[in-house]
Parts: C-alpha cells; structure tokens; sequence
C-alpha cells in the first residue's frame, strides 16, 4: 500500500507529490544534503536511503498549495527520514530544524 504525500520545495513554494509507503518516518525537509546520507530520486528504491532527493519541478509535475499546476525552480530540496541505528534514532549532523513539510494525500 502506498500513499500520496506532498512536500513544499523550500526554495520556491512550489509542492511535489511522491507515492510511497505510509511507515516511513519524515524528519525535515533541507535544501542541502545531510552529509553521509544517501538519497534516492522520487522513483528509485525510496525505502533502500536516507531520504529523497528532489529537483524542483523536473522529476515531475508541481502546484501550488491550492493544487494549480506551477513551474518548479529546477534547485534541488532534500526529505530527510528518520534513521535508526539498533533500534536507538540518529541524529543527523548538522542537526536538521524544523518540522518536515509533508501533506498526506490518499
């Protein structure tokens, strides 16, 4: 099973959607990468990484909040999930602020 969630590119506005399982656990939403993370595109073996990497507006269609499809700024924005390590949550480094701008949709 899978859910439709949207993120707001932190550079633009502009929100995407990915498909993905609904137990993944967001932590933030960066627009730089957590060293030592390992992302995948929106498509790719999301469950495998640390996160997602996006380019805003080219790995698909955008909109704004009211859902009005949009141009993307084509700058990459980064989903950071919640890491465990023996079952204890990792921080990352540097820490991440702020919550993760996500909208389930389903």
């Amino acid at each position: 099973m899978t859910v439709t969630v949207r993120y707001t590119c932190p550079h633009c506005g502009a929100v995407v959607s990915v498909e993905r399982r609904p137990d993944l656990a967001d932590r933030s939403v960066t627009t730089i990468p957590q060293p030592g993370w390992e992302y995948a595109t929106p498509d790719g073996a999301v469950e495998e990484a640390d996160g997602i990497e996006f380019l805003c507006g080219e790995d698909g269609p955008v909109t704004d909040l009211e859902g009005d499809p949009v141009e993307g700024c084509g700058r990459p924005f980064y989903l950071n999930f919640v890491r465990y390590e023996q079952g204890v949550e990792l921080e990352p480094d540097p820490p991440t602020y702020g919550g993760p701008r996500f909208d389930f949709r389903g």
